[in-house]
């Protein structure tokens, strides 16, 4: 199966991407949503992420990836959450605000935009690379 393409959240103040790339690495945990558990327990190993800072930013500042397949929270007593190890890619050229991508019509399906609470969900591989378009500069997506 080809490998897929997700969105993560996080709180900059929490863990902002320049932490994982210091780190090079970190389990993510503290999910608890069951959607974004059932997306959590869906990621492979060499799937790719759009690193998303929440709060006060609220844009898509970098591309991660998943460094193994999900697995049991070792933290977890009750055994129905799972973790993923995530690495850092690249930051991107700039980031893609949440504002754009609801501007643009090419994302009136996103999770992003219909479930602005979910802290992972599934992205096209169009969506995938019209975000990295946008964030090699304003005006770059085609419309």
């Amino acid at each position: 199966m080809a490998a897929m393409n997700w969105l993560f959240k996080e709180e900059p103040a929490n863990y902002a991407f320049d932490l994982l790339v210091k780190d090079r690495k970190t389990t993510w945990t503290g999910v608890k949503n069951p959607l974004a558990q059932k997306h959590l327990r869906a990621v492979k190993r060499g799937d790719q992420i759009l690193y998303y800072h929440t709060g006060d930013q609220r844009a898509v500042v970098a591309i991660a990836k998943a460094l193994g397949d999900a697995y049991p929270d070792p933290g977890d007593a009750t055994g129905k959450h799972v973790v993923v190890d995530v690495g850092p890619v690249k930051r991107l050229p700039r980031p893609v605000t949440l504002a754009e991508i609801k501007a643009d019509p090419a994302f009136g399906s996103f999770a992003l935009v219909r479930m602005s609470r979910l802290s992972v969900m599934p992205v096209t591989d169009d969506q995938w690379d019209r975000i990295v378009t946008m964030a090699d500069g304003p005006g770059k997506a085609g419309r």
